[in-house]
């Protein structure tokens, strides 16, 4: 049984890709290939709020996660959040981002895990959320990501 991590991190940089790159860096996960996925967490599988995510593999392998980014350019600030929420079975993750602050961005994780869990028959027990906030100066850009990684990575080729 493979375990998803919940890593996060947040970083600023000259552009919004080289912001986005070190974001992932800061949670560790900078070196793969992300592939998103849709929110459902697979029955019997735990789920590890890490911050920032072991060695999970060669560089360049392919690494599946559900995704929450924000980025912008300064002045301001970003947010990103990520809830998940459990069952006997199956669960779900539940993402939200924007420049907003942190407690909107859990106002909004909450709101759509109550949505998916009305739409599930499945009897849910536990619920968690992580946000992260980073503010941007002026001349640069800031993102800030929270990403449930699915195990290890794996090959692409």
């Amino acid at each position: 049984m493979s375990t998803i991590r919940v890593v996060w991190g947040t970083a600023s940089g000259p552009t919004k890709m080289s912001s986005y790159d070190a974001a992932l860096a800061d949670a560790n996960v900078h070196n793969y290939n992300l592939v998103s996925v849709s929110s459902v967490i697979p029955a019997d599988t735990p789920v590890e709020a890490v911050g920032t995510a072991p060695d999970l593999g060669p560089a360049g392998n392919r690494l599946t996660v559900v995704e929450a980014r924000a980025t912008r350019p300064g002045p301001g600030h970003v947010s990103a959040g990520l809830g998940w929420t459990e069952s006997d079975g199956p669960g779900l993750f539940y993402e939200a981002a924007g420049e907003t602050d942190a407690e909107e961005i859990e106002e909004r994780v909450r709101a759509g895990l109550e949505a998916g869990r009305k739409l599930r028959d499945w009897e849910f027990s536990d619920e968690a959320v992580k946000t992260v906030t980073e503010n941007a100066e002026p001349g640069t850009y800031v993102t800030a990501v929270v990403l449930a990684v699915y195990g290890e990575s794996e090959p692409i080729c």
